[in-house]
């Protein structure tokens, strides 16, 4: 099976869809696929990262001078027409088609129905009409059944909701029935995606080199196209009580071993919940709302409020709040987050079973 997929990060729109295309590419390539990529070189692009995962990246040139989703927008047959261009170098039929991208709808995907057997999108905005077989939303929405209703064709498979969430091996190897957590917070997580655009990551170090958090140990996480990196690095060296990782590959372990992650609102909301872990959200891009009110709603976090609002005196008054003694707050959490996700139906792979079963 010959599996292409679309998609981009940059500085602009983080790594995230990156990140699923890649978890989820390993699982296909599990089944016997040939997975490639086709992304756009904008600043902040993942594309080293991609090869660093073992696959090949067919590199589509940027415009460097403009933003990132709009220029997709704007240009979306130039792109369409670039990536049938990369196809037809292949020499081989295309068995399945993934977009994830937030500037592409169905204009692009009805330029390649006659190109490839079938076209998956991968979205969780629900605000453009798709033109595809299978379509995937992991996030959590009240209406989440009804959020596609006339944007996608009658006969595509709707993948809806955290049980069909895509996570690494790391994270389906652990056994979320055997996660003991008690109301005590001796070990935070703090990570706010890939890029941390708004910088939130330097907002809440200066906060947790107070002396009243020394006795608590923190994994401070950041991508490789994070832009600050290396200031955030330094400033870790200061905090004796902090420790920086860069791309790190054990966020699994890293997640296991938190009582409390302080985090954006991104992708990494449902690996939280699949292992039962408490956060304390910022919100650092619009389409993280939706998704951390309903999580919030259902007890399983609580959310800071949105980048810009949020200071290092908030930050500092609610890790004060949950690290009191008999703190009901974090047990509730903990048995909310896995109200919202099943571990047992996520291990099930559903995504890249429904894919197999299509291609059959």
């Amino acid at each position: 099976m010959n599996v292409v997929i679309r998609t981009d990060a940059s500085f602009e729109i983080g790594t995230g869809h990156v990140m699923r295309c890649i978890t989820l590419a390993k699982q296909l390539v599990h089944e016997g696929a040939e997975v490639l990529f086709i992304c756009r070189s904008f600043y902040g692009n993942s594309i080293s990262f991609i090869q660093s995962q073992g696959f090949h990246v067919h590199t589509l040139l940027s415009d460097k001078n403009k933003k990132h989703l709009q220029w997709t927008r704007d240009n979306w047959e130039k792109d369409s027409e670039e990536t049938k261009l990369i196809l037809g170098s292949l020499n081989k039929k295309i068995d399945l088609l993934i977009v994830d991208h937030y500037g592409l709808d169905i204009k692009w995907e009805s330029k390649f129905c006659s190109v490839v057997n079938y076209i998956m999108v991968i979205d969780d905005l629900a605000n453009r009409v798709h033109n595809c077989d299978l379509l995937l939303d992991q996030n959590y929405y009240f209406n989440m059944n009804n959020r596609y209703k006339g944007l996608v064709p009658e006969y595509c498979t709707l993948m809806l909701g955290p049980s069909y969430v895509l996570l690494r091996d790391e994270f389906l190897s652990i056994d979320p029935q055997k996660i003991k957590r008690d109301d005590s917070i001796n070990n935070i997580l703090i990570f706010f995606g890939g890029t941390d655009p708004t910088g939130e990551t330097l907002k809440t170090l200066k906060v947790i080199q107070k002396p009243n958090f020394s006795h608590i140990e923190f994994n401070v996480v950041v991508g490789e196209a994070n832009p600050k990196k290396e200031e955030i690095k330094e400033m870790c060296t200061k905090i004796k009580n902090s420790i920086y990782h860069c791309q790190t590959n054990n966020m699994a372990e890293l997640m296991l071993k938190a009582d409390l992650a302080i985090s954006a609102g991104g992708a990494t909301t449902w690996e939280r919940c699949f292992l039962g872990l408490p956060s304390l959200i910022i919100i650092v891009a619009e389409n993280q709302e939706d998704v951390t009110n309903v999580v919030v709603e259902k007890g399983a976090a609580y959310c800071l409020g949105n980048s810009i609002e949020v200071t290092d005196t908030i930050i500092c008054k609610e890790i004060n709040s949950l690290c009191d003694q008999n703190n009901e707050r974090i047990i509730e959490m903990v048995g909310n987050c896995w109200e919202i996700i099943n571990p047992n139906i996520v291990k099930m792979k559903l995504v890249t079973r429904n894919i197999m079963r299509l291609m059959k």
